[in-house]
């Protein structure tokens, strides 16, 4: 029955204790945000000639996989650019796609996170995965089973 008591009297202490160290830790650990490069490393990392190459190389990458999928996604610019994508889209048959829901899909090939959208042509649903980052790109294909309209 003593065990128990003592415990009981020790744990206030303890409890107390772990704020303090706690702080103790926090003070060894680096400063958030700190510098870790030099201004002209940092610089170095912002080549746009070599994140340009980086971009090509994972579009090649990305092209081994259906258009519209999480490791191909259709590239666009934005909100706008997925509206505009998608009204241009139809069905294989030329007949205008009923459109879903739009989710969060997860991060995509491109290193981004994606959305997708329910798509349906006839009995048949697919969901049609797109990269909003891509300002500059304005995408001409279709993904498997469905066309662009002009």
């Amino acid at each position: 029955m003593r065990t128990p008591l003592l415990a009981l009297l020790l744990a206030p202490a303890v409890l107390l204790s772990v704020p303090a160290t706690a702080q103790q830790q926090q003070q060894r650990q680096p400063e958030l945000g700190a510098p870790t490069a030099t201004p002209e490393e940092m610089l170095g990392q912002m080549d746009p000639a070599a994140s340009e190459q980086e971009m090509q190389r994972l579009i090649a990458e990305a092209a081994a996989f259906p258009l519209g999928s999480i490791d191909n996604p259709v590239r666009v610019g934005g909100p706008d650019g997925e509206r505009a994508y998608l009204a241009r889209l139809r069905c294989a048959d030329g007949a205008a796609i009923r459109l879903g829901a739009r989710n969060e899909s997860g991060v995509g090939a491109f290193g981004t996170v994606t959305n997708a959208y329910a798509v349906a042509c006839g009995g048949t649903t697919r969901r049609i995965v797109f990269d909003m980052y891509h300002e500059e790109h304005v995408e001409n294909r279709a993904p498997p089973g469905f066309t662009i309209a002009g």
